[in-house]
């Protein structure tokens, strides 16, 4: 950060004497000790991470407590829109926001391969430092190990987060009802198109970025307005047909969605049908689908729309009593289809 309180274009890579990652960074030695106190602590640092204990401790909360844990694997590590770190962190900033939590704390676990670029890992780090910041986290304790050159692939990272779950909220996908409708807050299947437009070989330049977002400043605001919410997910893998349909089979009930107002970007409908994918099962990293009553939809789209991530918000589908545990979609020529879930992955793998 500047004297302004602004994030730097760029930070100069502390000096050391390595360029890349070696195994003694991962030893618990001298090593580990400045790889901590030279790129970590002076730029995820805090009241809890500096205090350089084994763990975190956290003063007491009142009411109940949330807590995600997530594992993040991409190829490659930085991509149109983000990298692995910012993806990192807030994915589970977003899990949090599904539990119906306001996130507060975030464990940060780095696996390191033999070789990693000192100069890559920088850059992770400070892009989880923009991402902590812009989503008002805390980084309050991690770990970090090296596996040897071969055996990792570059960076994984490894997270928990810790969040306070908003008094009067009851989320559970169980709580889908007949008559409720689902909402999402933008273009569909951004992140996994971006990934696969940035890999070696496959000749896709659609010109699509990440959708990495942190929901959480967007959803807070629906929250103080509206308790009645039933159901938060975000359509990470498997994307928004796999979602759909784990909560249609842990609710018993049906949905059908209407493709005339799903938001899918022309670079990315083109980029699928390239490719042979279906949007509805790309991944997507910013996304956040609400269900909720539909007396309600109308004044939770006007609280998304006056959000950046939230601008093109807008209503996809309605929970029937129809076909349970079922989703299907009235298709743009008028027919009804089934939106099942995957058998096997969606390939090629985005993460």
């Amino acid at each position: 950060m500047n004297d302004s309180g602004e994030f730097a274009p760029q930070c100069p890579i502390p000096r050391s004497e390595y360029e890349h990652v070696v195994l003694a960074h991962g030893g618990g030695g001298r090593l580990t000790r400045q790889l901590v106190e030279k790129m970590i602590l002076p730029r995820l640092g805090n009241e809890f991470l500096d205090r350089d204990h084994d763990g975190a401790v956290l003063p007491p909360q009142e009411g109940e407590m949330a807590m995600t844990t997530d594992s993040f694997v991409v190829d490659p590590i930085f991509f149109p829109g983000g990298d692995i770190g910012d993806l990192a962190l807030n994915g589970t900033v977003n899990d949090l926001v599904s539990c119906g939590a306001e996130p507060m704390y975030i464990s940060l676990s780095l696996i390191l391969e033999e070789g990693l670029a000192m100069e890559d890992l920088w850059k992770i780090i400070l892009s989880i430092e923009r991402a902590s910041s812009t989503a008002g986290v805390m980084v309050v304790t991690g770990d970090t190990k090296v596996v040897e050159r071969g055996k990792g692939d570059r960076i994984f990272i490894n997270t928990t987060g810790i969040g306070s779950v908003v008094p009067g909220l009851r989320i559970s996908p169980r709580h889908c009802t007949p008559g409720d409708v689902v909402l999402i807050n933008g273009s569909i299947g951004d992140h996994g198109i971006a990934i696969l437009s940035a890999r070696d070989g496959l000749g896709l330049e659609a010109g699509v970025k990440s959708d990495t977002l942190a929901l959480n400043r967007m959803m807070s605001v629906v929250f103080r307005h509206r308790k009645e919410i039933h159901v938060l997910r975000d359509p990470t893998r498997g994307g928004v047909a796999g979602t759909l349909n784990e909560i249609c089979l842990a609710s018993g009930t049906g949905i059908l969605l209407d493709e005339n107002e799903l938001p899918v970007k022309d670079g990315v409908r083109g980029a699928c049908e390239l490719l042979g994918l279906d949007p509805l099962y790309v991944a997507n990293e910013g996304k956040m689908l609400v269900i909720l009553p539909e007396a309600h939809a109308e004044e939770v789209l006007s609280i998304m729309r006056d959000h950046e991530e939230g601008m093109e918000s807008r209503i996809i589908g309605r929970v029937t009593e129809d076909h349970p545990g079922m989703v299907r979609m009235h298709t743009a020529i008028g027919t009804t289809r089934i939106i099942d879930m995957i058998s096997g992955e969606q390939l090629p793998r985005i993460c």
